[in-house]
């Protein structure tokens, strides 16, 4: 189990290799399709993006209403898929780490490797113990936008898994052809 640190580094980065077990802790920003799709058109009109994206982690949640005295509600995974179109653009700008459930496609992938990122996948239907290690959530952007506003969150040992490495290893891939049957 690696204990690792936002922002990410390059150097972080590169240490990781698909299947390795962390824990994660710093600040993590939320954001799903409709925040991703808003960041576009900002970045499109020549502004400057609402989160700060050099070195930071995106989580693909949008978290259930917190209950009273907790910082969040349950905070599972969505699927990454549907930020695909967004993704290499964003780690382009320096977007180091994204979290989710689910495979990435070959421009994602492509992009991680020339940019040295890094896509870690937490576990679905595990929202409530995710929640645990977050330990504090405030809406920084698109508040209207409700569970899928854009959130700081404060995580500590935030348990994933690298899903696919910048060297383009890629447990999708990888993981179902160990067991396959010749």
């Amino acid at each position: 189990m690696k204990k690792i640190q936002t922002p990410l580094t390059d150097e972080v980065i590169e240490s990781l290799r698909a299947g390795d077990q962390v824990l994660l802790t710093g600040i993590v920003y939320t954001a799903r399709d409709a925040a991703h799709k808003r960041f576009m058109e900002a970045l499109d009109r020549g502004e400057e993006l609402p989160i700060p994206i050099k070195g930071q982690v995106i989580y693909y949640v949008g978290p259930a209403p917190a209950k009273p005295g907790m910082p969040i509600g349950s905070a599972g995974p969505t699927t990454s898929g549907r930020m695909d179109p967004y993704a290499p653009r964003l780690i382009e700008l320096g977007l180091k780490g994204m979290i989710g459930k689910g495979p990435r496609k070959e421009p994602v992938i492509e992009a991680m490797k020339k940019y040295k990122a890094v896509y870690f996948t937490a576990v679905g239907g595990a929202g409530a113990i995710i929640a645990r290690s977050i330990k504090s959530s405030k809406v920084v952007a698109y508040e209207d936008l409700g569970p899928e506003a854009v959130r700081e969150l404060y995580v500590e040992d935030l348990p994933l898994i690298v899903s696919i490495d910048a060297w383009g290893g890629d447990l999708h891939k990888e993981g179902p052809s160990k067991y396959r049957r010749e």
